[in-house]
């Protein structure tokens, strides 16, 4: 399950774009990463800056370009274009549109699980070995195992992302800026090899979606490097959203699983949410192939489950959680002499050792799963997802 709506097509609004080497490497196990660098580019420098456009310091490389897992950059809506034309040319897949999940649950026996759909011929009842919820952060997979509890709390903020074409770079703007002020912090990066920007900014919480809108010129003009005015961008995108920090109970009950934003939300300063959700699909995949060939038994699924609500709690929200609060809560005077992690970004400057261990720290959310196996069991069945 892969929306938390009923849908005709790909969801094209303005999201997340930047996939970090643990995410690539999963990208690569799905035989899609050849697809998504042909389509999509490996930036070069992450920089943080003060409103003014001065730099406090930088990451150059940031992609670590000289290895396989290089960071990528690919518009989700791009990214579904690629996954979508792989499911078709995949006979064991079967993509379905307009269907709605109503409920799901186990089997009373414990052997199967169940889901209620609706669709544009009625309500229908699927069965199958497993469910796994990917459908979003108003996930009806959640819902149907937790009701409304979603632990966690909500941040007193907005963002707005707008996508839009603005010559950035010619102000001497990198691939990837965080520019930290307590109101009119943001982030600018480009997306596409064409030099559409995504620019993600943060909103007053009462302003309503055509309030923020209205404002969306004025808040350009008074943040952006050249103060542009509506005719100097051509502005394709605008959309708000709410920010969390929030994890389900469990990420399985029973035959249901969860992963990604059903499973568990983080803001968007960093690219966690995205990253993490495909880690996150990466690990249950391993598990999932391993019960399917009688590798691993059912419990193998218990440790994703643990697992991987461990790896939201000790780094994605905690880490996810920094990055907000360094953009939007940060005297940038003293961002160098304040924060430990932009402090170790300037030693990693001139540090060989302290650039390798910021290297490796993006692999902090991976773990593999296929350490549980154990291939001398018995063979392989067929299991229905």
């Amino acid at each position: 399950m892969s929306r938390d709506h009923a849908a005709p097509t790909i969801d094209d609004r303005p999201r997340a774009a930047h996939y970090a080497p643990s995410a690539i490497r999963v990208l690569k196990a799905a035989g899609v990463l050849e697809d998504v660098r042909r389509d999509g580019l490996i930036p070069k420098n992450m920089t943080w800056r003060k409103i003014d456009g001065s730099v406090i310091t930088s990451i150059t490389d940031v992609a670590q370009p000289g290895t396989p897992d290089a960071l990528t950059v690919l518009p989700l809506n791009m990214l579904g274009k690629v996954l979508l034309r792989h499911c078709e040319e995949n006979a064991n897949v079967t993509v379905l549109w307009n269907k709605k999940v109503v409920d799901v649950g186990t089997d009373g026996d414990g052997k199967g699980a169940w889901a209620k759909v609706q669709g544009e011929q009625g309500e229908e009842m699927w069965t199958a070995d497993y469910i796994c919820g990917c459908d979003g952060a108003n996930s009806q997979v959640r819902k149907s195992l937790f009701g409304n509890e979603f632990p966690g709390h909500t941040w007193d903020a907005q963002i707005i992302a707008t996508n839009v074409y603005y010559p950035l770079d010619k102000f001497g703007y990198g691939d990837i800026n965080f520019i930290i002020h307590n109101e009119d912090y943001y982030m600018a990066a480009k997306i596409t090899t064409d030099g559409l920007w995504r620019v993600s900014y943060g909103e007053d919480t009462k302003l309503t979606p055509e309030e923020v809108v209205a404002h969306q010129p004025a808040k350009y003009e008074r943040m952006l490097p050249g103060n542009p005015k509506p005719g100097d961008y051509k502005l394709l995108n605008v959309g708000p959203y709410r920010i969390h920090q929030r994890m389900a109970p469990a990420f399985r009950v029973g035959r249901i699983l969860l992963a990604a934003d059903a499973a568990h939300l983080c803001n968007p300063f960093g690219g966690l949410g995205l990253t993490g959700g495909l880690v996150d699909v990466g690990g249950l995949a391993e598990c999932l192939i391993g019960v399917q060939n009688g590798w691993a038994g059912d419990e193998i699924l218990d440790k994703y489950d643990e697992i991987r609500r461990e790896k939201f709690q000790e780094v994605i929200n905690p880490v996810s959680s920094s990055n907000f609060l360094r953009v939007s809560a940060t005297d940038p005077g003293e961002a160098l002499v304040k924060d430990e992690f932009l402090m170790m970004v300037e030693k990693a400057r001139t540090d060989k050792e302290t650039r390798k261990e910021l290297d490796q720290g993006v692999f902090a959310v991976c773990h593999d799963f296929t350490q549980y196996y154990d291939k001398e069991k018995a063979p392989k069945t067929e299991a229905r997802l």
